[in-house]
């Protein structure tokens, strides 16, 4: 018996002992900024980075936001959301956006200026830019700008999500002889965030100006008359996460169309603000808003980097940006052979973005040409709004197979693209399903149906990631191509399940939610626990996005402590801190932050001579959990298991470039920056099965 089982005081599973979610996010984006900071990435793809982790803190504003924002404002002490929740919340969001701002101008911009390019502030332009700037304006800028001032007949005006607005205070008096000081000038979403200066007045550096500097330098311009006082620029994020009764509309179509037009204008959580914004402005907006002091955010520069990923693309200086990486033809694949005839030799797997998502068009390009197919089936996620997959189910229709799509609507800010397209393909005549009422369908499959001789025959493809062409070649995960009868045989029952909504029959291979996945789960490591009490080696490694399911949690401390060894991959939030004396001795926990967002979702249990692993479309989230449809499959063939293995979990256990250590504080420490890398490393081994 181990020193641990004889340790009858090993502390029980507690909630109170675990991270917090919210602060996990944010440690998760502090992760990501780091990549900004270092000096071995290329400078646009620091920039990248940096404009990834303003995006993220974007939607983690229009989404985690509102509860700790409500409680503040409800004066809430107990509970999950309280005042000091939100206050600490800000106050680290706080230390993140200065963090950021101080990278962007300390680092990047002086950076910028030594390569020849620079986006230059209207006291830095000299007279001849200051004239093609002023040109600018009249010509493409003014005419598209309404000043509303603010009186009784004109209230503060609706401001949209995410926009750029000034607010501006105004001396004298109005054309009617009145004194009304603030007007608010909204700034149009057509126009470029940034502006090339031509080369004529340029010189030998390429020069930018931004549109807020633009519109700044002629504020003064639009009010004759008036003379300009204090002025900002302002941005207000507000609360986006579309809400739905399910149970109480009759077409969700219908309601969440509705929902996207109003979602712009939910309530606020956040208002940024020039540096330089004079109190008065300042507090005028947060009472406008209804935000407290908290929720302010003075920057020093523009209110949104996320927009300046434009000045990647204006620049187009290739040797500042990664050098470019090629997926090669998936190894078990030959080019031109029959995908039907290969998948009755056995399964392939694809191991993305190393390996190309092309050949999983190509699958279904053969199963929407080959006239023996007569039947597809496909979930939808997230595809894009301009999809090639989706252009092969229409052209499916049209050769006269039956073509069925469950199209989730309401994945998060995708929910107008996956509402175009279900309207397409019922506009054409394909079957198009919504999934079951009040689960999200996050599994991702696609089934085809052949007839070969006198019988019917399926092909399957199961994957850890979306549909989606352009995030194949940016995240990793890993696609599964089958002929295998159980697996295939199980997809059908739950394409007929979400479809019909009939009661699910036994499954042979899958594991889905929300009916046996956490509990198989849970299950499987409770005997993984047993096993080694009794003195069975064993072994846990599982990688996903994120670890927040508190039973799935007390699961991994009970097997822990029983003795049963455990490392956890885990991209981004995560609530259990490993290597806890005497509660997590035996958990490891890191998170591997790189080039290509870690996106694989894989479970591997070693019990004595007996390995599992399995993949799957879940994170370890009470809500993929408990209320998505989600899907878990096993490898079964030993030398495609112990290909996962090789590539997709030893080389992150191992990884001493991109990776994290979270420590029993709750801290994440960075390993060895000089080190093996795990994405570097599959990087290389693919690139030479190209040559």
């Amino acid at each position: 018996m181990s020193a641990l089982q004889k340790n009858t005081s090993v502390p029980e599973f507690s909630p109170g002992a675990l991270l917090d979610r919210d602060h996990s996010i944010l440690a998760f984006n502090e992760r990501g900024l780091d990549c900004a900071l270092r000096p071995d990435v290329p400078l646009l793809e620091r920039l990248r980075y940096l404009c990834i982790v303003s995006s993220n803190l974007d939607e983690f504003f229009e989404v985690r936001g509102a509860p700790h924002l409500v409680a503040a404002h409800s004066n809430d002490y107990r509970g999950v959301y309280t005042v000091d929740s939100f206050k600490k919340l800000a106050a680290d969001a706080h230390a993140l956006v200065a963090r950021q701002y101080a990278l962007y101008n300390d680092q990047l911009q002086p950076a910028f200026a030594e390569q020849g390019f620079q986006i230059i502030p209207h006291g830095e332009r000299n007279p001849v830019q200051r004239r093609w700037v002023k040109a600018y304006f009249d010509r493409e800028v003014r005419p598209l700008l309404m000043p509303v001032g603010l009186d009784p007949a004109h209230p503060f005006p609706q401001v949209a999500n995410k926009s750029l607005n000034f607010i501006v205070r105004l001396r004298g008096q109005d054309a009617f002889g009145r004194e009304n000081e603030i007007t608010i000038v909204k700034v149009p979403r057509v126009l470029p965030r940034l502006i090339r200066l031509p080369d004529a007045v340029s010189g030998e550096r390429m020069l930018f100006v931004s549109l807020s500097s633009v519109i700044r330098a002629h504020l003064h311009e639009m009010f004759v008359g008036r003379e300009v006082g204090q002025f900002s620029q302002f941005r207000v994020t507000r609360h986006s996460d579309l809400a739905v009764d399910e149970d109480d509309v009759r077409n969700l179509r219908t309601a969440l169309r509705q929902g996207l037009e109003v979602r712009h204008f939910g309530q606020a959580v956040r208002l940024e603000v020039s540096a330089d914004c004079s109190e008065h402005l300042s507090q005028f907006l947060l009472r406008q808003f209804d935000l407290p002091e908290q929720a302010l955010y003075r920057v020093h520069g523009p209110v949104n980097l996320a927009r300046l990923t434009q000045l990647i693309d204006l620049v187009d200086r290739p040797a500042l940006l990664f050098p470019p990486f090629q997926a090669s033809w998936p190894r078990q694949l030959t080019r031109g052979q029959s995908f039907f005839e290969r998948l009755k030799q056995g399964d392939v797997l694809i191991h993305q973005p190393f390996e190309s998502f092309d050949a999983v068009l190509a699958f279904l390009r053969e199963a929407v040409h080959d006239p023996a197919v007569l039947a597809i089936k496909q979930t939808i996620y997230r595809t894009g709004p301009d999809s090639e997959l989706m252009a092969l189910l229409r052209e499916a229709v049209r050769r006269g197979k039956e073509v069925t799509v469950v199209v989730e609507l309401k994945a998060r800010f995708d929910e107008e693209a996956n509402i175009n397209w279900a309207e397409m393909l019922e506009s054409i005549g394909a079957q198009v399903v919504y999934g079951v009422v009040g689960l999200k369908t996050h599994a991702k499959m696609l089934l085809v149906t052949r007839r070969e001789g006198k019988q019917l025959r399926r092909y399957g493809h199961l994957s850890t990631g979306n549909y989606n062409p352009r995030t194949a070649r940016l995240y990793t995960d890993i696609s599964q191509l089958t002929a295998d009868a159980a697996l295939t045989s199980d997809m059908e029952q739950v394409f007929v399940h979400i479809a019909g909504q009939s009661k699910l029959p036994r499954l042979r291979r899958l594991w889905l939610a929300p009916f046996q996945l956490h509990r198989k789960l849970t299950d499987t490591m409770d005997a993984l626990g047993k096993a080694a009490a009794q003195g069975t080696p064993t072994r846990i490694v599982a990688k996903m996005n994120a670890l927040t399911d508190e039973a799935l949690i007390a699961a991994l401390v009970r097997a822990g402590q029983q003795g049963v060894r455990i490392d956890l991959v885990v991209r981004g939030a995560c609530m259990l801190p490993g290597q806890v004396p005497g509660w997590t001795d035996n958990i490891r926990v890191r998170s591997v932050v790189g080039r290509f967002l870690e996106h694989s979702r894989i479970f591997y249990f070693r019990n004595g001579d007996k390995e599992d692993l399995y993949l799957s479309s879940a994170d370890w989230m009470n809500r993929n959990m408990l209320r998505r449809i989600e899907l878990a499959w096993p490898v079964t063939d030993p030398q495609l298991r112990q290909r996962v293995i090789d590539e997709c979990l030893v080389p992150y256990l191992l990884d001493e470039r991109d990776a994290w250590d979270l420590g029993a504080d709750g801290s994440y420490t960075r390993t060895r920056s000089d080190g093996h890398g795990a994405q570097a490393a599959l990087m290389g081994r693919y690139a030479q099965r190209r040559r």
